[in-house]
């Protein structure tokens, strides 16, 4: 395991800017997962700790070591990519095996490495198969394998599940977090998918627009968002928004008026705010509850009902035009077209002029 210290990285591919002055600190050990949507940097980020993308300004520091100006192969890491890169004319076992015989590994060594990563990933049996007779989960647990038998100080996932089905992906990170504890490694996984990163990271890293924008627990991103990237980002539905003007309410607290006359307390202290020319009132589904017509302190219009089961979301449109979303019971009698009312929680966010997020103190 290896503590990995990134200090003041910048990329650009000619005049296009792809990452602006990354500083991140990963402690020896921890599950790390880089969130954020398609061409944000992350997958830069990662080739770059891995070697395979130059730095343009800053230090990469793994362990004890600055590793920015070593080859790939001196580094300690190991990557599985999205794609398998299998070799289709070896066998499972040749293709484990093959990086260590180019590093003059002895036999009986690799061989025991082999057997403990297959079993480890649960493919004994497949050893002497082809990739070709394989599933597509099956050859993404040899992927794996194949970085295992390297005992690296650090592993990097480039969204290694992104080419598996539904049912598959769902088990295949299942087998990632059992991985987690069979293996006492610094991991760094690659995701556009929130699940994945909630599911496995001991902390999420989001990025946008080359930078990072916020770094915390799963719930710490999910329930304090940085700002309305992250809070529309993260979490499905999205974080509703409204617009809002702030007053004061009971205890000094932050009371929001809402442009229907509707007014709500927040549990966000007024004196801690900044001044802006415009707020936002930011509310997650589960902080909007439907009531009868006239019992909550807004009423909307229902435009779509998506039943989930266990829970239903509610898709509203107040009389203003804005959207917002409610969580109701999975057995919810609201229907397309019907009026209703809507209670707010007060554990609300409110986002500045600069999409900046404030919050009330954190619930137990």
């Amino acid at each position: 395991m290896a503590r990995v210290r990134l200090d003041h990285l910048s990329k650009s591919f000619g005049s296009v800017a792809v990452l602006d002055d990354i500083r991140l600190d990963i402690a020896s050990g921890e599950f790390i997962a880089f969130l954020g949507p398609s061409g944000c940097g992350k997958s830069t980020l990662l080739r770059m700790i891995a070697g395979l993308e130059t730095v343009e300004t800053g230090e990469i520091h793994i362990g004890e070591r600055r590793v920015d100006s070593l080859p790939p192969g001196d580094r300690g890491v190991a990557m599985v990519f999205q794609h398998y890169a299998l070799y289709p004319h070896m066998t499972i076992f040749e293709n484990m095996a093959f990086g260590l015989r180019n590093a003059k590994v002895a036999k009986a060594e690799i061989e025991a490495r082999v057997a403990e990563a297959a079993r480890i990933l649960e493919i004994e049996r497949f050893l002497r198969s082809k990739p070709g007779q394989l599933s597509g989960g099956q050859r993404q647990r040899v992927a794996i394998g194949r970085a295992i038998v390297k005992k690296p100080d650090l592993f990097l996932f480039d969204e290694p599940l992104s080419n598996l089905d539904a049912a598959l992906r769902m088990r295949t990170r299942l087998e990632l977090a059992q991985l987690r504890r069979r293996v006492q490694a610094t991991m760094i996984l690659v995701t556009h998918d929130q699940v994945e990163a909630m599911t496995l990271a001991d902390r999420i890293v989001v990025m946008s627009d080359r930078r990072i924008q916020q770094v915390g627990t799963p719930m710490e991103i999910y329930a304090r968002p940085a700002n309305r990237f992250v809070a529309t980002f993260v979490g499905s539905p999205p974080m509703s928004f409204l617009d809002a003007t702030l007053g004061e309410g009971p205890n000094g607290l932050a009371r929001v008026t809402l442009p229907g006359g509707a007014s709500l307390d927040t549990e966000v202290p007024l004196a801690a705010l900044p001044a802006s020319a415009a707020w936002r009132l930011g509310l997650r589904a589960e902080a909007v509850k439907v009531v009868a017509p006239d019992a909550g302190q807004v009423d909307a219009r229902v435009e779509f009902v998506e039943r989930l089961g266990d829970r239903t979301l509610v898709y509203l449109r107040l009389a203003d035009g804005a959207a917002i979303t409610a969580e109701d019971a999975g057995t919810s009698r609201a229907a397309m077209g019907d009026l209703v009312g809507l209670v707010l929680d007060g554990a609300t966010h409110l986002f500045d002029a600069d999409d900046r997020a404030h919050h009330g103190p954190a619930r137990p």
